[in-house]
């Protein structure tokens, strides 16, 4: 099963895609797809290695957290093989260590922690106020304007979603001093595919996290992401609260520091209701292009 074959509904490739092979107790393999670029989608590796450790949690256990790294980019031409190991079996929480393998070396280290549901305060942050997805543009559509050169290939990838750019710090946002790189954009799953399976909802959010999360960080910046060098380090998330991926929910980025030729993009995920539905956080090397 070493190629995930597309089909008519990019939704379905997408689960197809999330739908890893098992090749022995705990150890998993993923599909590939094809694409003209050059290394994996971030998105993918994250949300597959998130489902090997869905695979190997314990029933009654829903992931809450997950943190990760990047180590090397994705070969397109290979599938992936995903290693769990189990860290902790506890009664209230579990931990799942997910080592991404390409031909014999680490490519991406993910770790996820389980909870079993209890409850207990609650609390959270206020939704800003936003224009509704309808009055949002395209976002590959965006890209491509820009000059992206990645912007057609992304979009290919990208099929199953979709993602209504809202503005950022120098186009369609109100400047704000206190955060002077930000994004905001609706996104969802196309809806009528995805099925009541919570891990179906988290997987492919994982997926969605990845898009345009560290273009927040060249918001404040007059430079365009085709002239600048760009790659994930790493890349988490916390999981507040149940939702479904193929409802609308708000992007609400921004980068709070940019040094070093990295930067940091974080990300709060808001349900179109106003809940604050999971946290992203990702770092990643934003160098200016020496070419």
């Amino acid at each position: 099963m070493p190629e995930s074959a597309p089909g008519t509904d990019p939704v379905t490739d997408l689960l197809d895609l999330l739908d890893l092979e098992t090749l022995d107790t705990d150890l998993f393999r993923g599909r590939r797809v094809e694409t003209p670029r050059s290394r994996v989608y971030g998105g993918q590796v994250a949300a597959q290695a998130l489902a090997a450790a869905c695979r190997a949690a314990s029933e009654g256990f829903s992931v809450h957290s997950m943190h990760s790294y990047f180590l090397q980019p994705g070969d397109t031409t290979t599938p992936i093989v995903y290693d769990v190991e189990r860290i902790r079996d506890g009664r209230s929480f579990e931990t799942r260590r997910v080592s991404a393998r390409q031909h014999g070396r680490p490519i991406y280290f993910l770790t996820a922690n389980f909870q079993r549901s209890e409850d207990g305060y609650e609390h959270q942050d206020a939704m800003p106020e936003v224009e509704p997805p309808e009055e949002g543009l395209d976002l590959v559509e965006v890209m491509t304007r820009a000059g992206n050169a990645d912007a057609d290939a992304l979009g290919g990838e990208w099929a199953a979603l979709d993602v209504r750019w809202l503005g950022n710090s120098r186009h369609g946002l109100e400047p704000d001093a206190e955060r002077p790189s930000r994004a905001q954009m609706w996104a969802r799953v196309k809806p009528g595919v995805l099925a009541d399976d919570p891990m179906q909802h988290l997987t492919a959010f994982t997926f969605a996290s990845d898009v345009s999360l560290l273009g927040a960080t060249l918001a404040a910046h007059r430079v365009k992401a085709h002239e600048t060098q760009m790659a994930s380090l790493d890349h988490s998330i916390w999981f507040h609260r149940p939702f479904r991926a193929d409802e609308w929910w708000l992007y609400d980025q921004w980068s709070p520091s940019a040094q070093g030729a990295r930067g940091l993009a974080l990300g709060r995920v808001f349900t179109a209701d106003g809940t604050l539905v999971a946290t992203v956080a990702q770092e990643g090397l934003i160098r200016p292009s020496r070419g």
